[in-house]
């Protein structure tokens, strides 16, 4: 921007943007970028205007001289609004309600006064081609917004020029430039006072060009101010050497370090193939790997307009915002023609990862992955042929960077198709019988996080019998601690290499659902399967082998924390119960399907307790309201405890929840021990929760999939004769019985690698020409 005199006069602040005004109106976004659908993200050029019309405004009307942004984001419009301008009903087989003739279009956006460290909030609307600023609110005292992706990468700068630092680096004979450092965000020390924006920073030496830093963990933790980059202070863990079992308190602040400095491990772990190669021990990699080729021919079978997606009768709005990441919305089903609503909006909507080492500053270390960072902001940029395999959709997200201006993700979310196995199968075993099979295909919808150490693969995976499923896969790089020479490992932790110590931690996600299930208004059903209350020999159990299931609607916010119980088999339907099944009776809903329900380990009053009460519980159930978006409140880094505006206090009161807009929050995740093979670099875990259609459809809803045949398709090796090299053909007597033959020329039609006595029976036998089973490779 040019400068003239009506520029208030500042100077930038580290990773700030100066506030400034012209004396014109706030440059204007492009016409084409600001008519979006009512839940699409902030466009990049929105971004741009959001940031533009806010610095006006505070330099015209506030004694703010310099600014920080930390997010900025779509306001979510009315829900009614919404529904009614994209025609889908209230409950399903009645007319939608009037559409209105546009819905507003608004943003909100947090900064950070970077001379004070006062944080503020902004909403502002779209109007007559421009966004005007509709209110500004200082935040109340020690508020924090998001910690961002360049506050996070400026802190290993900082450090460098910290002479203290420096001077503790050299020590154990790491250089400035060696030094490196994941910012993380402080989860709780009462040394400083909240107004304080900081910062913990876990130490590691890089002693060679892209070398993996976690095998070089350092002996100190750096705290520093966010807002000033100054370093406040050095924490040292810590160690059992000689026998000394160190307390697990709080030290005083600046305390006197009482154990000799421990050097970093010198010996490379490495995970990248060129540096795999320098090492001597390496067998190198192997060449036995086959090409692999996912191809469609004649294209995908999904539709993308603008973020509406479609795909076997599935119809929904992929958004991606810079707090929740991937967050699909207004999903659809079209049953025979008659659209059928499931859910408004389904996300993650937070995350916390409890470490479990007692001896500080380990204890720290419990990061809310959404509500500190923003799962959304730390996004990787996808690519072809490995993120992604097959035929690609990519769909774009953005961020607002510090200085307001859009920070682009290219490739955010990857969408694309899948083989998924057989979808059923059945055959007719009797003489004469026929056989059939269907293959599973499914949607895709994908994306990828790299917070720190760690990533979190997130596929959102589609079916065609109705039911979908949100798998979590996760890698990365175990967060790891320094051992002294002779150091055992602890109870808490595993010694993955020499002198290299992982602690063990947990990863639990909590879901959000917006149900829709036929509408607006529904219930939560809770199911247990018991055995019969009757004895064995009893009249009513004469056999002993009776079990039901035990239904109970969750009625009121009194009764909507629930438990998962592993010996009842504890599961959760979200049911409308005025739309019963024809012949079962049941609601029609949909199951939460999942084993994945740990249990919080930290104690009753812990750290982690107090400011993530939503990971006591398994499953929580409260009534919709505009603003109950984040479990555990809005603005998360640094509290204290739950804020008022936390799915805590919603459950306060005793507000119904029997048909009613409801909204499901869920905690899923895994208890992470350690093992040495997940070092250098993890293998993906795998957990899994299913959302399956129950009593929703009159019957199976994939009849209609026709049996395909894959073109490509082959035998491994040799013939269907012999499928098997040095092995004998089978041919099968009409009686049943297996004759071995030194040669296939009985042997007409064999499907799959099993004989048979006419033309195929996709791999069973048949005494018929033709089957209705999928076609046979030849």
């Amino acid at each position: 921007m040019t400068p003239s005199a009506n520029i208030i006069p500042v100077s930038p602040v580290n990773g700030t943007t100066t506030a400034t005004t012209d004396g014109h109106n706030p440059v204007k976004a492009p016409a084409k970028a600001l008519k979006p659908h009512p839940l699409d993200p902030l466009s990049p050029e929105e971004i741009s205007a959001v940031s533009l019309a806010l610095r006006h405004h505070i330099a015209s009307n506030t004694p703010v001289k310099a600014v920080k942004f930390t997010n900025a984001y779509v306001l979510q419009p009315p829900k009614r609004d919404v529904l009614a301008y994209l025609g889908i009903p209230l409950e399903t087989g009645k007319e939608p309600e009037p559409a209105p003739e546009s819905i507003p279009r608004r943003a909100e956006a947090d900064f950070i006064d970077a001379v004070t460290g006062d944080v503020y909030v902004a909403q502002l609307t779209f109007v007559e081609g421009e966004f005007k600023v509709d209110d500004l609110t200082k935040l109340p005292e020690g508020t924090q917004s998001i910690i961002t992706p360049e506050e996070l990468c400026l802190c290993e700068y900082a450090l460098r020029k910290d002479e203290r630092v420096c001077k503790l680096a050299a020590e154990v004979g790491v250089t400035p430039d060696q030094l490196h450092a994941d910012g993380w965000a402080l989860g709780w020390d009462d040394r400083w006072p909240t107004k304080t924006r900081v910062q913990q920073c876990l130490l590691y030496a890089r002693y060679g060009e892209h070398e993996n830093i976690y095998c070089h963990p350092m002996d100190f933790f750096p705290v520093i101010d966010s807002n000033s980059f100054e370093v406040l202070a050095v924490d040292f863990a810590p160690h059992r050497l000689g026998g000394i079992q160190p307390s697990t308190r709080v030290p005083p602040l600046h305390a006197k370090l009482e154990r000799e400095r421990i050097p970093p491990p010198q010996t490379k772990h490495e995970y990248l193939p060129d540096l795999l190669e320098k090492n001597p021990n390496f067998k190198g990699m192997r060449d036995d790997v086959k090409p692999l080729y996912v191809v469609q021919p004649e294209g995908v079978s999904f539709t993308v307009r603008g973020r509406e997606l479609e795909w076997q009768k599935w119809k929904m709005h992929v958004g991606f915002e810079p707090r929740e990441g991937l967050v699909l919305n207004t999903i659809t089903y079209n049953d025979d023609g008659m659209i059928r609503p499931i859910a408004y909006k389904v996300s993650c909507c937070e995350m916390v990862i409890p470490y479990g080492d007692p001896q500080f500053p380990h204890p720290r270390k419990f990061a809310f992955d959404v509500g500190e960072y923003g799962m959304g902001t730390v996004a990787n940029e996808l690519s072809l042929g490995c993120d992604c395999l097959g035929t690609i959709c990519y769909l774009p997200g953005c961020f607002v960077g510090n200085n307001g201006e859009p920070i682009k993700i290219k490739h955010a979310v990857c969408i694309h198709e899948e083989d998924a196995g057989l979808l059923w199968k059945h055959t007719d075993c009797r003489a004469g019988g026929r056989a059939h099979s269907v293959r599973a295909r499914k949607l895709v919808v994908s994306w990828v996080a790299t917070v720190s150490n760690y990533e979190y693969i997130f596929y959102w995976n589609f079916f065609q019998d109705g039911m979908f499923e949100l798998e979590i896969r996760l890698s990365g790089i175990l967060n790891v601690y320094v051992l002294g020479e002779g150091e055992k490992q602890s109870r808490y932790t595993t010694q993955v290499a020499p002198r290299i110590d992982a602690q063990y931690h947990q990863h639990l996600f909590c879901m959000r659902m917006d149900p829709m299930i036929d509408g607006i208004k529904n219930s939560v059903m809770e199911t247990d399967v018991v055995p019969s209350e009757f004895p064995t020999g009893s009249e009513q159990n004469f056999a002993g082998n009776g079990f039901y299931t035990k239904n109970t609607i969750i009625k009121h916010t009194g009764e909507g924390e629930r438990q998962y119980s592993a010996e009842n088999d504890r599961r959760w339907t979200i049911v409308n119960t005025s739309k019963p099944h024809y012949s079962s009776g049941q609601p029609a809903g949909y199951r939460i399907v999942t084993h994945s329900f740990p249990r919080l380990l930290a104690a009753p009053g812990s750290w982690v307790r107090k400011r993530a009460p939503f990971a006591r519980s398994s499953l929580w159930v409260t009534r919709y309201a505009p603003g109950r978006e984040w479990p555990a409140g809005k603005y998360v880094p640094q509290t204290r405890a739950a804020p008022e505006d936390s799915l805590e206090y919603w459950m306060k009161g005793d507000e119904n929840l029997d048909q009613e807009d409801i909204i499901v929050w869920f905690t899923i995740g895994t208890n992470h021990i350690p093992r040495p093979e997940d070092w250098p670099v993890m293998p993906a875990d795998h957990l899994k929760v299913v959302f399956r259609p129950q009593s929703f459809f009159q019957c199976n809803p994939a009849l209609d999939v026709p049996s395909t045949s894959a073109v490509g398709s082959c035998y491994a090796f040799g013939t269907a004769a012999a499928p098997v090299p040095g092995t004998h053909a089978v041919a099968v007597t009409t009686e049943g019985e297996a004759v071995v033959e030194e040669t296939a020329g009985h042997l007409n039609g064999g499907a799959n690698g099993h004989g048979t006595n006419g033309n195929g029976t996709n791999g069973h036998r048949s005494n018929n020409n033709g089957t209705n089973g999928a076609a046979c490779c030849h």
